[in-house]
């Protein structure tokens, strides 16, 4: 009976989130101590020390994916008191904090970022599932309905998509501005499973088609615009519009997205296909690009390590595990041995993209084909 006794206690301690500061996952753990405060505050140190949604999102993301309950939980409460002014349940959380003007801390710009938004309810919605921690769900799904609400459109000849924002992003009645970067498809499909009187299954269904049509050239780009008459057409960044419409850093992530949803998912060989174009440039050149313009012509070549560390899972879905395998050696070589995060310096973006990459490479987590998320600590 003693013994008995003693085993339930210990798979209680194993199958509970962790109580202490190291996690299961070393290079989180890295991150963690470099980038998040002892509060729950990521902050990028090369934007002034300015903590985004984004950020927060994906720290609970990869919290939930080391197991690290501690921290989850102070990212949860240090985002909901600071950017959704106290609860989640009632207000999207805004998506840019830090230094003001005048020296005082706090809310730069109140807009939302629904991508962050998305990742925010799916890490909730999964992290009470797995930690039997049923009021996360709640508030994840809560927080869904809010998305649905604020931050969705119904595009003419499209389907439902998601607006990167709650404001400025459907300036007209015939014009509407989004980012294809903002809905991973393994998140819309889970969406559709918490919340299946949303418009998550209408997005899913139409988000590989609508890529395609916003990808001509078979290169993701960073913002599309959408007209009833014209289709999509890339656009510069919303409020720089010194850049030219291109493929970079918000685009990368859709490689990484499409590389990491499960074949067995409803639209997956799509977007594989869709894509292509950059796996073969891969193949002829080593490593991905860091512009493209959307006609496809490479207009910089000077990607950061991040990027190579994106392109991994999507060439390994693809089936190309050499090319995989010499961009995985490329980025691995490019870990600082004194920080054991990746780059000289360590830059925020690039470890986000590698934690999301190397975390699925080294199968700490998958997606079902219905999006629910699968993690090694939790056998």
């Amino acid at each position: 009976m003693r013994c008995s006794l003693l085993m339930v206690v210990l798979l209680g301690i194993l199958l509970s989130p962790k109580a202490n500061a190291v996690s299961s996952w070393p290079f989180w753990d890295h991150y963690a101590a470099h980038f998040v405060s002892p509060q729950g505050r990521v902050i990028d140190p090369d934007q002034n020390e300015m903590t985004t949604s984004e950020g927060q999102s994906y720290a609970m993301f990869f919290s939930l994916i080391a197991g690290d309950g501690n921290a989850f939980e102070k990212l949860r409460s240090w985002t909901e008191e600071n950017l959704a002014q106290g609860d989640l349940t009632k207000n999207l959380p805004a998506w840019s904090w830090g230094r003001k003007n005048d020296g005082s801390w706090g809310v730069l710009d109140s807009n939302s970022a629904s991508d962050s938004d998305l990742w925010i309810a799916y890490s909730l919605i999964e992290a009470g599932r797995l930690w039997a921690k049923p009021q996360y769900s709640k508030t994840g799904k809560t927080l869904l309905s809010q998305i649905a609400k604020e931050e969705s459109a119904v595009l003419p000849q499209v389907g439902t998509v998601l607006l990167p924002g709650r404001y400025g992003f459907h300036p007209d009645a015939d014009h509407w501005v989004v980012n294809p970067s903002y809905t991973p498809l393994p998140l819309l499909l889970a969406a559709n499973q918490a919340a299946p009187d949303g418009p998550w299954k209408s997005m899913a269904t139409a988000l590989p088609v609508w890529l395609r049509h916003a990808s001509p050239s078979g290169f993701a780009m960073d913002w599309v615009e959408y007209t009833a008459d014209k289709g999509f057409s890339p656009v510069s960044e919303p409020g720089n519009s010194s850049k030219s419409p291109r493929g970079s850093y918000d685009a990368i992530r859709v490689y990484l997205w499409a590389g990491m949803t499960p074949r067995e998912a409803p639209g997956s060989a799509e977007l594989l296909e869709t894509f292509a174009p950059m796996s073969s440039y891969i193949k002829t050149h080593m490593a991905p690009p860091e512009i493209v313009a959307p006609d496809g012509t490479i207009l910089g070549t000077a990607a950061p390590p991040g990027f190579s560390a994106a392109m991994v899972p999507f060439l390994l879905s693809l089936g190309d595990k050499e090319t995989a395998a010499m961009l995985l050696r490329n980025v691995n070589a490019q870990f600082d041995p004194s920080t054991q995060l990746l780059g000289t310096p360590s830059r925020y973006y690039d470890q986000n993209l590698a934690l999301f990459a190397l975390g699925w490479r080294e199968q700490r987590f998958r997606f079902d084909p219905d999006g629910t998320l699968r993690v090694q600590w939790k056998k």
